[in-house]
């Protein structure tokens, strides 16, 4: 049995809900009073040589970039509502050097490049901090690291083999696990140092808008994409109001329907969910120990993440998210779907069973969005229309770093010409598309129960998902 499984029923409903008595449903990272204004929308016909459609990481990181690599060259961005909104506003903020979900993913989908591209990875991290400093980006940007956590005997072996392959990551055993962070779950921990760091997301895609508008990039916000075509040499892309003909289009709608019908079955949208606690007290703060501000992460397949942060007044709150993942039949985004009470209460049970010296914490924000994943765990890409249009999406909620990679990968590929990241196996391969439903339903339902299986069965996977990792068809948040 899971250590986490049955948390939630110890609590009367009447005390979580209390928890989240009067929480905010807005994204606590959007609900910030330096929310840049709105830019306005496109209307009428505009054109351009290279046009950026989405207004997330990728969207920004390509505009940047582009501008970086040629500062005369004409962008154009457009996003369909505002730069941010969806998953760069509403993540953890672990910023991480994997670009393929972690080593144990790149060597099982990529074993001849899973070293090149854990440097590659790195090698982006160390980029995407000099850009941050360069730029005067405001993003709370901190190279503290982040621990992963085993939270079950059997996972301390799993934390022993990965420090052994990697002399760098630092393995704590039960002691140290819990000196470094006072908690009584956890069993051993592994610190990687250096590939991962802790930021405010929304600052973040903020601070990127700012600068590309700076360096003359056009940003239309509220401008929603609604078709693509081939125009005697050139793309035209529709919108709700007007229309853009560019020299080449870089696409990175992620989670959102692709321009490019063909791409639809390579994601889904799986929902994953976030607290934030209101302010601790300085006493509060203390009876955790968390002096060096990692971030957290259990190894369970069903796993949470955990982080501190400053508000704007300076006081320390914690945000504790993960654990369920939500697919909905159908595989649309819906508003709606932003919200779950049960998942919520789950999440302060087992915010409280980690950290009893914080029972009773009341939280100021619930709030949930959309991941675009794929199944393979990490972004996949494409180009069309005789090499004019490039596409990118499949982070599976692992692209606050690694949307950066794969704007150089999208500017590259509508360059025409081959470079190192152009000729990686991670760039010309695909991942298996998801069925149509009601396939992709059933089969991620079989997937979920699976996998809250193998927790509760020391880690041991069955033979669905041996099955699964043997087609290379896997589930993730």
């Amino acid at each position: 049995m899971s250590i986490y499984e049955n948390v939630a029923e110890a609590y009367e409903a009447s005390v979580l809900d209390a928890a989240l008595q009067g929480a905010s449903t807005v994204p606590y990272w959007l609900d910030d009073l330096d929310r840049p204004q709105a830019l306005p929308a496109l209307e009428g016909q505009v054109e351009t040589e290279l046009l950026v459609v989405g207004g997330g990481y990728s969207g920004l990181w390509t505009a940047l970039m582009a501008k970086e690599r040629d500062p005369h060259r004409s962008v154009i961005l457009v996003e369909s509502q505002s730069i941010g909104w969806a998953a760069s506003g509403r993540n953890g903020g672990f910023c991480e050097a994997s670009l393929v979900h972690g080593e144990s993913n790149g060597r099982q989908h990529l074993p001849e490049e899973n070293d090149l591209l854990r440097e590659l990875g790195l090698e982006n991290l160390r980029e995407l901090a000099a850009t941050v400093e360069r730029y005067n980006i405001d993003c709370e940007y901190t190279p503290s690291g982040v621990l992963k956590l085993a939270t079950e005997e059997h996972q301390v072996k799993w934390l022993q083999e990965e420090a052994a392959r990697y002399p760098e990551l630092v393995f704590l055993n039960r002691e140290e696990a819990q000196a470094s962070v006072h908690s009584p779950v956890y069993q051993a921990a592994l610190w990687d140092r250096a590939g991962t760091a802790m930021l405010n997301p929304a600052k973040l895609a903020w601070g990127l808008r700012r600068v590309c508008l700076e360096k003359g990039v056009r940003i239309f916000e509220h401008t929603h994409a609604t078709t693509l075509q081939d125009a005697k040499g050139h793309i035209i892309v529709g919108t709700t109001a007007g229309s853009i003909k560019a020299d080449r289009v870089a696409l990175a709608t992620n989670v959102f329907p692709s321009l490019l019908k063909r791409h639809r079955l390579f994601t889904i949208p799986v929902y994953d969910y976030a607290v934030m606690t209101e302010p601790l007290t300085e006493e509060q703060f203390l009876s955790l120990g968390w002096e060096d501000r990692q971030g957290l992460a259990d190894l369970n397949n069903r796993f949470h993440y955990y982080r501190t942060t400053r508000d704007a007044t300076g006081a320390v709150r914690i945000l504790f998210g993960g654990y369920d993942a939500e697919y909905y039949y159908g595989g649309k985004v819906k508003p709606e779907y932003d919200q779950n009470p049960e998942t919520f209460r789950k999440l302060v049970a087992h915010f409280y069973f980690t950290f009893p010296q914080l029972q009773g914490m009341k939280f100021s924000h619930a709030w949930g969005g959309a991941v675009d994943s794929c199944s393979r765990f990490f972004s996949f890409f494409d180009s069309s229309h005789g090499g004019r249009v490039a596409y990118t999406a499949g982070f599976t909620g692992l692209g606050v770093g690694a949307t950066r990679f794969a704007a150089n990968v999208l500017l590259d590929l509508l360059s025409g010409k081959s470079t190192q990241r152009t000729e990686l196996e991670m760039v010309k391969k695909k991942p298996l598309p998801f069925p149509p439903e009601p396939g992709a339903w059933a089969g991620v339902k079989m997937m979920t129960s699976e996998l809250a299986r193998s927790d509760r069965n020391q880690g041991k996977r069955g033979l669905f998902l041996k099955t699964m990792d043997a087609v290379g068809m896997g589930f993730d948040s």
